[in-house]
């Protein structure tokens, strides 16, 4: 088993930490919020006091950060003339699971090469539940030999590995796939609103689409109109899930890209207006609706 210095416990990163830990892994975790590192220690993994000590003869370090400026703060801040990437052993293996620019991706993984460091950008997808189950998909960038390294770690929390090649490729998978997701899901809603308001059912209509060539995973397995499926965000008052505010970043970083690129997303651009639309209409209780899970655009076409 693997000594592992996990770095950021939210949402996601502490179901994965704890599934580390499941797996019989040596853990030891650091996070600004107690009450999460409580919860590690409930599950018999360490916590440390600070990013440096959790990294300390680590097999390998594990990273679920919020944006790239936490990203680049946590491994190229000087301290003490030094950083992050200087503290890490040379033969340990770097894994970022955050969200963030291909281009930040590329940046530290730089920095890391010229201190012989290893680094992958490994961003998931899956959500909370995935996370929690073991079963996220983890899109890799970085040299094909490290990833094959990193693959039983990444096995433990997920259940598909991808390698999309070289490093920042990760994150550029990640933006593909959640714009494509923010599409389907804006289309998704607006499709069984126009439903309801004829008049239909809005679980026979999405039956009927499920099997015919509307069909999608939005409409399949997360379906956003309430009480039409259980377990999924929509009937419970769209709690839990992948947050609209997350949503919102994940299509900036897209257009941001594709703007880089020159290549042309007015699909991407327009779901990312509708989410920041619905986040500043908010929702019923809700001023901004940026908290709730993202299927919750259905109640924007609700107004």
């Amino acid at each position: 088993m693997a000594r592992i210095g996990f770095i950021g416990l939210g949402n996601m990163g502490g179901p994965m930490a704890l599934n580390l830990v499941k797996a019989g892994h040596d853990v030891v975790a650091f996070d600004l919020v107690e009450a999460a590192l409580a919860k590690l220690r409930e599950a018999g993994a360490k916590t440390a006091a600070s990013a440096r000590e959790a990294v300390v003869d680590a097999d390998f370090v594990v990273s679920m950060l919020p944006a790239g400026r936490h990203v680049e703060g946590v491994y190229l801040s000087q301290e003490n003339n030094a950083c992050l990437l200087d503290e890490i052993a040379a033969d340990t293996v770097i894994i970022d699971c955050s969200t963030i620019a291909a281009e930040t991706a590329r940046k530290v993984a730089a920095a890391a090469s010229e201190r012989g460091r290893k680094m992958l950008d490994a961003p998931v997808s899956g959500g909370v539940g995935g996370a929690e189950a073991g079963t996220l998909t983890f899109m890799v960038g970085g040299d094909a030999s490290v990833v094959d390294e990193a693959r039983p770690i990444l096995q433990a929390m997920g259940k598909n590995i991808f390698h999309a090649g070289a490093s920042g490729a990760g994150q550029v998978a990640k933006m593909c796939n959640n714009m494509l997701l923010a599409v389907l899901m804006s289309g998704t809603a607006e499709a069984i609103a126009l439903g309801v308001a004829n008049g239909l059912d809005p679980a026979v209509l999405s039956d009927i689409m499920k099997q015919s060539s509307g069909g999608n995973w939005a409409l399949n397995v997360y379906n956003p109109y309430p009480g039409v499926m259980e377990g999924v965000p929509a009937s419970r008052g769209y709690t839990g899930g992948f947050q609209v505010d997350l949503m919102i970043k994940d299509l900036t970083l897209a257009m941001d890209g594709a703007a880089a690129a020159g290549q042309p997303t007015p699909m991407g651009a327009l779901a990312r207006s509708l989410y920041v639309l619905h986040k500043n209409n908010g929702a019923e209780g809700h001023e901004d609706a940026g908290s709730l899970d993202f299927s919750s655009i259905q109640k924007f076409y609700g107004k």
